[in-house]
């Protein structure tokens, strides 16, 4: 029988890596969200619905450069927790795909809303990340048992939000727009947050 953490540890951890987010966006996601785990705590709270959109003008390139990877690698984020979401077993690691799942779609409607669809940048802004990240992972977790899936879901969502944790701190230090610089700050945290959550759930 899978080992229940207590669902109240999990949504404070992830609450309180965005306290200072907002309130969340009206922006539905493509799944019925969790009362208990709702992404209060979402990077772009507050951005996504009637946030004020950025200026096209207002962002540097490396701005719009870390938006558009961004983009790319929630849609990846996406693909990993809906690939696993119907056979995960374990009740915690199940709360907290569904709670990256919907904090991530409300982020992705944000920053697609951001990017540029004309002039200077619109270029990288409109690059299509299909290769983004690594395709063995994806195939790694769909051909994984059903008794190892929440084991391969727990290492290669680990790994996939490490690296946002780590392109989003990079961008902290380059990045030209503050409203872009502070969604980067908020997604460092979540996602590292969100690392130490993976490890979390697998202990015995």
């Amino acid at each position: 029988m899978p080992r229940r953490t207590p669902l109240a540890s999990l949504v404070a951890a992830l609450l309180l890596t965005g306290a200072c987010a907002g309130p969340p966006t009206s922006t539905p996601s493509a799944l019925p969200q969790p009362t208990p785990a709702s992404p209060a705590g979402s990077a772009a709270a507050g951005y996504a619905g009637g946030g004020s959109p950025i200026e096209a003008d207002a962002m540097s390139g490396i701005d719009v450069v870390f938006l558009s990877t961004m983009v790319g690698h929630s849609e990846r984020t996406l693909q990993i927790v809906r690939l696993a979401r119907d056979r995960v077993r374990d009740d915690a690691l199940r709360t907290l795909a569904a709670a990256v799942e919907a904090t991530e779609a409300d982020e992705l409607a944000a920053m697609r809303g951001w990017l540029p669809t004309t002039g200077p940048g619109a270029s990288a802004a409109a690059h299509h990340h299909d290769g983004h990240g690594d395709d063995a992972a994806l195939d790694r977790l769909r051909t994984a048992p059903d008794a190892d899936v929440d084991r391969v879901l727990r290492d290669v969502l680990a790994d996939h939000q490490r690296s946002a944790a780590d392109l989003a701190r990079s961008h902290v230090g380059v990045g030209r727009n503050e409203q872009v610089r502070d969604l980067a700050r908020r997604i460092e945290q979540s996602r590292t947050a969100e690392v130490e959550l993976l490890r979390g759930t697998g202990t015995p």
